[in-house]
């Protein structure tokens, strides 16, 4: 089996990252409309550096592959790094690399399920993402997962000849909606 149900919700779970998809990880990571909306349009990744990577995220941190319940199919993958345990801190990333798959909820389902994660197991008790105020996408979804803008960094991304504003948002733990997760665990 390729993937290990870690946390599960009503479409899709979240699973360890697996090292064997550097194949997929490549195609999608060296695609323009991708990887212009997360910051990366100037570098090119060779599968033995996106190999690399996936390695390294396998063995350390919070990183979870994204896969379909129904067909176990990859859809990306979401992380929560940065963490810091005695502020109760972290940061959110995630991707969809099949653009098949986006502005379908399979995002918003996944921040959901992985801020839960953060705040219930994790005891995390504010998490923040950010991203280019050029991705209107990318902000609808996190909206629906509850997120809320707190600032910008301002024409701080420089690409086909225009400056795009670096935007932040966060959700606090008493902010958070989903309940995926009590079904798996314990309450009083």
């Amino acid at each position: 089996m390729r993937y290990f149900k870690k946390l599960e919700a009503k479409r899709l779970y979240l699973s360890p990252i697996n090292p064997a998809d550097a194949d997929i990880y490549t195609k999608w990571i060296n695609d323009l409309t991708l990887s212009s909306r997360i910051g990366s349009s100037s570098q090119l990744y060779s599968l033995p550096q996106e190999q690399a990577v996936l390695d390294h995220m396998a063995k350390e941190g919070n990183n979870f592959a994204i896969v379909l319940k129904d067909t176990d199919e990859l859809l990306g993958n979401c992380s929560l790094f940065a963490i810091h345990p005695i502020h109760r801190t972290a940061e959110l990333g995630i991707f969809l690399g099949d653009s098949n798959h986006r502005n379908k909820g399979y995002g918003t389902e996944a921040i959901q399920l992985l801020t839960e994660y953060g705040f219930k197991v994790l005891n995390l008790h504010s998490i923040m993402l950010r991203f280019f105020d050029f991705n209107h996408s990318a902000r609808r979804c996190y909206e629906k997962a509850g997120f809320r803008m707190f600032g910008k960094r301002s024409e701080c991304y420089f690409l086909n000849g225009h400056y795009y504003d670096e935007v932040y948002m966060e959700l606090l733990s008493n902010e958070a909606k989903s309940n995926y997760l009590d079904l798996f665990l314990p309450s009083n």
